[in-house]
């Protein structure tokens, strides 16, 4: 039996309705039909299965394990106390008693039954929180950068990642009549849309917001970057903007690649929201809705041309771009610890692997943050690269917070090992992602157990050195910019990427293909040692690849040109 295409899905869905309530009330089956299954992800849920279980219940004649991924929208990644207590609860309650912070700076909550999918979605509502296109094809969560030293200037970044959510946020009322049982009126299911139109968008389009030095949300790596760009006396003077950027691959097909935006201009803020209109609709009216592989924004891009694209979000802007104006990144990592903000308040960032906050023998990680919550007075931050940031803390109630990080053996990533460790990433993959191919989460702690080693031999304990980790070659850990990256091709099999930096400017390119972790400690060990050895002062693992030539950059655009100069004329290598 041939299933409809997703395109046909989405303009028979009567403005992403389905039939989804008529599927959630079917107690026969856990699972959705193949329509809302497609529908359900613009509501912010994804279906899936146990895989660790499948074998056993096909054996059971019994159909696979059926759950739902829950994510939440949460632009630029603020939750308040409160909020903080709800999806605790919620998680507890509903879902497999983890939240897992992700690169999309918000929470996903796992492991929720059909019968149950309708409560949690209320329960989150009632948290003033909502899963509105946290996944779908329209624009995803908004990213805005964490870091709280600047208090005055990310908060207006900030602002500005929850204005441009609600503005690019669908017109339809199906969440609310599905989820919070809104009273249906006359034209539901015809409302319009008069961005996204019928079909909304080919695929799915990502926003960041970046505040220089700091890269902290990879803006390169999203549909639309904004950088923001200070004028001499501090005030947000405007942003330079860059289209493209997209981590999406296929293994061993060339037509599918990573790329990383490149930047076309600066707009001042009265003009953010009709560049990012134009972005969006060049990408609706061109991108390729016949082949969903190749229908990022990245792909209409290159297809018809940088110079073509500009030209035609200029047109429907109304206005030329100015020239882009000079920036520099230091790096894309997050800072740990305690730091002061610019009002005086402190804020504490904590490291937490793989972003997965649950309680573990030794570790109760769930229940420490559940115990601050109670008595914080603040707010907490969630990072792109899955950390946390407990932020807004009085200086006297530093103490208190520190005893209960302390009890609760929060800061112990905090005090890893290794530098590495600290900052690496990985993406969920198995039992849950339907994509992976081999594992990320659950293998990450024993990889860095396995290469810890190896850095203590070459005198690299305290050198960071970014790690990130993907069951497959969707990127949704943004392993093309790592300096080193395991992207699964087979259960324990991955291939071995080397040579991003640490800014986000540069993906890295395959090194070893298909290879087991003997395969893969063996590769590096040379690499580690030579870059102990030879290194220039303050020279990152990834750049050292390169003056070394002991890697070399892969054909398609791989980095951004770094001199402020070069970044000025807006082009991508």
């Amino acid at each position: 039996m041939s299933h409809p295409s997703v395109e046909d899905i989405k303009i028979n869905s009567r403005r992403l309705r389905g039939t989804m309530e008529a599927g959630l009330d079917d107690a026969v089956t856990g699972s959705l039909n193949f329509e809302d299954q497609r529908t359900i992800k613009f509501h912010g849920s994804y279906q899936q299965d146990d895989r660790d279980l499948r074998d056993e219940r096909r054996r059971q004649k019994l159909e696979p394990a059926h759950q739902f991924m829950i994510r939440i929208r949460a632009p630029g990644g603020v939750f308040t106390p409160e909020q903080w207590l709800k999806l605790d609860a919620i998680a507890t309650a509903y879902a497999n008693h983890s939240l897992r912070v992700t690169t999309r700076q918000t929470f996903q909550i796992h492991g929720v039954i059909k019968r149950e999918l309708k409560e949690t979605m209320q329960a989150i509502n009632a948290a003033m929180l909502d899963t509105v296109s946290a996944c779908g094809d329209v624009n995803r969560n908004v990213l805005g950068a964490t870091n709280p030293l600047q208090s005055r200037l990310h908060a207006q970044v900030h602002d500005w990642a929850q204005r441009l959510s609600l503005h690019f946020k669908p017109k339809t009322r199906a969440y609310y009549e599905v989820w919070l049982d809104e009273e249906k009126v006359a034209e539901s299911g015809q409302e319009q849309e008069p961005l996204y139109g019928d079909a909304y968008l080919p695929r799915k389009f990502k926003i960041a917001v970046a505040v220089p030095p700091l890269n902290d949300v990879d803006v390169f790596a999203n549909d639309l970057g904004l950088i923001a760009i200070v004028d001499a006396a501090g005030e947000l003077a405007g942003f330079n903007v860059a289209i493209g950027g997209g981590m999406g691959a296929s293994h061993s097909i060339a037509a599918h690649y990573p790329r990383l935006a490149n930047v076309i201009g600066f707009v001042t803020p009265d003009q953010v929201f009709t560049i990012a209109e134009a972005a969006v609709t060049v990408q609706r009216d061109l991108g390729d809705r016949v082949e969903r592989k190749h229908a990022r924004f990245k792909y209409t891009i290159d297809d018809h041309g940088s110079d073509k694209i500009v030209a035609m979000m200029e047109e429907r802007a109304g206005f030329k771009l100015q020239p882009a104006r000079p920036w520099h990144f230091d790096h894309n990592g997050d800072r740990f610890g305690w730091v002061e903000g610019e009002d005086g308040h402190w804020h504490l960032t904590l490291s937490v692997p793989s972003g997965r906050i649950v309680d573990r023998p030794g570790r109760p990680h769930l229940t420490g943050m559940r115990e601050i919550a109670r008595v914080h007075r603040g707010h907490f931050r969630m990072t792109c690269n899955q950390n946390l940031i407990i932020a807004g803390v009085p200086a006297a109630e530093r103490e208190r917070i520190d005893a209960l990080v302390a009890q609760h053996a929060l800061d112990s990533e905090n005090k890893a090992p290794t530098a590495l460790a600290r900052s690496a990433v990985a993406c969920v993959a198995l039992p849950t992602c339907a994509l992976a191919m081999a594992e990320a989460e659950r293998y990450l702690p024993g990889f860095v157990g396995a290469l810890e080693p190896l850095l203590d031999k070459h005198g690299l304990r305290e050198q960071p050195i970014l790690l990130r980790v993907s069951g497959c070659p969707n990127g949704c850990s943004r392993p093309y910019l790592a300096e080193i990256a395991l992207v699964g091709k087979a259960v324990g099999r991955y291939n071995l990427m080397l040579g991003g930096d640490h800014r986000g400017l540069r993906m890295n390119t395959l090194y070893r293909e298909n290879v087991t972790e003997p395969e893969i400690l063996a590769a590096l060990d040379p690499l580690l040692a030579r870059y102990a050895a030879e290194r220039e002062p303050e020279e990152h693992f990834g750049d050292f690849l390169h003056r070394a030539g002991l890697i070399e950059l892969p054909a398609y655009p791989t980095h951004v040109r770094v001199d402020p100069a070069e970044a000025m004329a807006g082009a991508s290598a």
